[in-house]
């Protein structure tokens, strides 16, 4: 079929399209550069307006993006300071130029014929993150992005060059990525927290960004975890950051929710405070991740959502992982820190986030986690206490909370007798 708007238009399928293409990965979204034509030529073909710092136009039929071809100059420090010239005279080969990676600089034609000007289809064979040319450099962003790439594609056996972590090192010695705003930052954290395309492995996101020096900067909290060390008794992997790192790639595989990945991430902020001399123990760890964690979320501007799941987290996880050794009125003092009878679904969401941290160790990856089942079953039992009931039973108002409160440990305890689930002792 004809399309009226883009006919005698000179235009190309840019950019993450043509790659996961050619790679056999599902495409989501289409991007287009438009060469020769200003913009008023697109308003007069119907195109819609949608870019504000350059030319950007969305088709009035697919709502694909195509912009005008540009090419940009930096002007000041961090990835705002750059002015951009889109003109008829770019070229595509100009277009291209400006784009972070060489296999991210593929274009190709309305008939299958692909432009390759900076050798992205020989990266694509060997599967390096390769940077297209010295600008790079210029927009801190494009360390969160390779980092963010790298990630994404590490089971298709994508690594980054050599000579692109150099300059990615480079890049924040020269203290580029301090002129990240938060929102940035936190902007390409939730697109890893979030991705699932088949193969992913977020930790290398987070790995990478500590090989260049960046994770430092951007997240001490984390940071400070790696060479942290743990009993090998009940962590054969020992260090702390190696740790929270299979925890996370454990959480992304038992849920697609950005929230819960994110708990996983932070739950263990606080051994990176453990004084010294009780080392490996990290008696106390809890409280202080959550401290770090509440710093970290205001930093960074994180949504709510996620910094109220990983709280918690941080806060109970070492109890509910000792739940079978928990007296009745410590699990509903759990309950009531978790706010379980408000928000079901996140206590939900804290058990996944356990079962991540409980199976994130060596040796501990295919264990079963019983726990999260006799936590459930305590759950329901405190639940379905009728509060309704107590509350018309007494005629001191002011008694209810108390009595609430009795009836629902009373029902703990009743559930625990029954217990048909066997849980283990292991200690994380």
């Amino acid at each position: 079929m004809i399309d009226h708007f883009c006919q005698g238009l000179e235009y190309y399928l840019v950019g993450g399209a043509v790659r996961d293409r050619l790679l056999g990965l599902e495409v989501d979204e289409r991007d287009y550069v438009v060469i020769g034509i200003d913009a008023n030529e697109m308003l007069r073909r119907g195109f819609l307006p949608v870019g504000k710092e350059f030319p950007v136009f969305l088709h009035p039929q697919t709502k694909d993006e195509y912009a005008l071809a540009r090419t940009e100059r930096k002007t000041a420090p961090g990835y705002h300071g750059f002015v951009f010239h889109a003109e008829p005279g770019v070229t595509l080969e100009q277009d291209l130029e400006r784009r972070d990676l060489t296999i991210n600089a593929l274009a190709e034609t309305a008939d299958g014929q692909i432009i390759d000007p900076y050798g992205g289809l020989a990266d694509l064979e060997r599967r390096w993150l390769r940077h297209v040319s010295p600008a790079f450099s210029e927009d801190p962003v494009r360390i969160l992005r390779i980092a963010r790439f790298a990630a994404r594609l590490q089971g298709h056996g994508f690594r980054i060059a050599e000579e692109t972590l150099a300059l990615m090192r480079q890049m924040v010695e020269a203290g580029e990525v301090d002129a990240l705003v938060p929102e940035r930052v936190w902007a390409e954290i939730a697109k890893v927290l979030g991705e699932q395309c088949s193969g992913a492995r977020l930790s290398v996101f987070f790995e990478t960004l500590r090989a260049c020096g960046a994770l430092q900067r951007l997240l001490p909290e984390l940071d400070r975890l790696w060479g942290v060390p743990q009993p090998a008794k009940w962590h054969p992997e020992i260090d702390t950051g190696v740790h929270v790192m299979m925890v996370l790639d454990t959480a992304a595989q038992l849920s697609l929710r950005p929230e819960i990945r994110f708990a996983a991430l932070c739950h263990d902020l606080g051994k990176g405070t453990t004084p010294p001399e009780i080392l490996p123990s990290h008696h106390g760890h809890e409280e202080r991740g959550v401290t770090l964690l509440s710093d970290l979320c205001a930093r960074l501007r994180v949504p709510k959502r996620f910094c109220e799941l990983a709280r918690i987290t941080a806060r109970f996880h070492g109890k509910v992982h000792k739940v079978a050794e928990l007296r009745a009125a410590t699990i509903q003092d759990l309950f009531d820190g978790v706010d379980l009878f408000r928000r079901p679904e996140r206590f939900e969401q804290m058990l996944t986030a356990c079962e991540a941290d409980f199976r994130g160790r060596t040796g501990y990856e295919e264990r079963a986690y019983p726990q999260a089942a006799l936590m459930r079953r305590l759950a329901q039992a405190a639940a379905a206490v009728n509060a309704g009931e107590i509350a018309q039973a007494m005629s001191d108002k002011a008694l209810i909370p108390k009595r609430l409160r009795e009836a629902r440990i009373s029902a703990i305890r009743l559930a625990r007798t029954d217990q048909s689930t066997v849980v283990g002792d292991e200690s994380v």
